[in-house]
């Protein structure tokens, strides 16, 4: 592949497919196995700096919910704690009042974008619509695209569409390439985030490959799982990922963002999280802006281990609910 200009854009354009930099993917998965738990259990975060490492994963929540019992009400409540993460007493004891912590995003379907852009005017919290036939992604593809234009037109900020795992277990990179540069098209100025199902892809190899090719395509994040499979976000995977956003980058001079999300639900798993992206792709990617954890419980734990840094004790956790 050859090495192109640095990028000065904030978003990833993406480049021609390059058939010989994915067949050249070569994944060692023990290895693979091996750093990702050294990376954790090398890596220790107490007192203050977890205090300090929880609050920052604050601001990189997706929070969201994609539930069949989703209402306006819901909606609504959960944008209140989008706009108000922590509770204000935590907020004076922990004295981080100027920080003015607030979410990444709010994640919903495409029938609740209005309601959490009517709860969120004027916060800047960006409202995220899951679309594209989400979570399996087998809708025929016109109506997929049009998922899209509805949801843009709608005023969502940013989409998060779900690829044809087909096209990957088949091999068939072309015709990923193809697909995920036409939702690029249709996002417009609403950025991409692109959902692998790495849990349904097979060996890591096609997850690295399937990563390649959405960048290539012009994906501004790349995104572990619907949260609605078997297997969602691990260690190993995040890691493979991580390492092609790198070398994507080094070679490219483009940047792509990364989103862990299904079964990251304590803070302990954020932070193990947080380490992974400072010792893979550094302290550049430890914003929001190039991660996000897509969560609906993560932040509920953070909470609580926030008022034991203050307290001493664990509060009950329906002392701290979602919304």
């Amino acid at each position: 592949m050859t090495v192109m200009a640095p990028e000065t854009s904030t978003r990833n354009p993406g480049i021609p497919l390059d058939m010989g930099w994915v067949r050249a993917t070569r994944i060692n998965r023990s290895a693979t196995q091996r750093r990702a738990a050294t990376l954790v259990s090398r890596r220790s975060v107490k007192k203050d700096w977890q205090a300090a490492w929880l609050l920052r994963a604050i601001t990189m929540i997706d929070l969201t919910t994609l539930a069949g019992d989703d209402t306006p009400g819901k909606v609504t409540r959960l944008c209140a704690k989008a706009r108000q993460p922590l509770r204000q007493d935590l907020i004076e004891a922990l004295d981080v009042e100027s920080l003015k912590l607030k979410v990444g995003a709010v994640c919903v379907y495409h029938q609740r974008v209005k309601d959490a852009l009517a709860a969120l005017g004027g916060s800047g919290i960006p409202v995220a619509a899951v679309s594209t036939g989400f979570p399996a992604g087998l809708n025929p593809f016109a109506q997929r695209i049009e998922e899209i234009h509805q949801s843009v037109e709608a005023g969502a900020d940013e989409i998060d569409i779900v690829i044809s795992r087909e096209h990957v277990l088949r091999g068939n990179w072309a015709a990923l390439y193809d697909e995920v540069r036409e939702m690029r098209r249709a996002c417009g100025d609403a950025h991409m985030k692109t959902i692998l199902a790495t849990g349904e892809l097979g060996p890591l190899w096609h997850v690295a490959q399937a990563s390649k090719v959405c960048m290539m395509a012009g994906a501004d994040f790349i995104k572990t799982s619907t949260g609605k499979e078997a297997v969602n976000a691990t260690l190993e995977v995040g890691l493979t990922m991580a390492r092609e956003i790198r070398a994507y980058q080094q070679l490219t001079g483009h940047t792509v963002g990364f989103k862990p999300a299904g079964g990251i639900r304590s803070a302990k798993d954020a932070l193990n999280w947080l380490i992974l992206i400072k010792e893979e792709l550094g302290d550049d990617w430890l914003n929001n802006r190039r991660f996000r954890f897509g969560a609906s419980g993560l932040l509920t734990d953070i909470e609580r281990q926030l008022s034991h840094q203050v307290s001493g004790r664990y509060a009950a956790r329906r002392h701290m609910p979602m919304a």
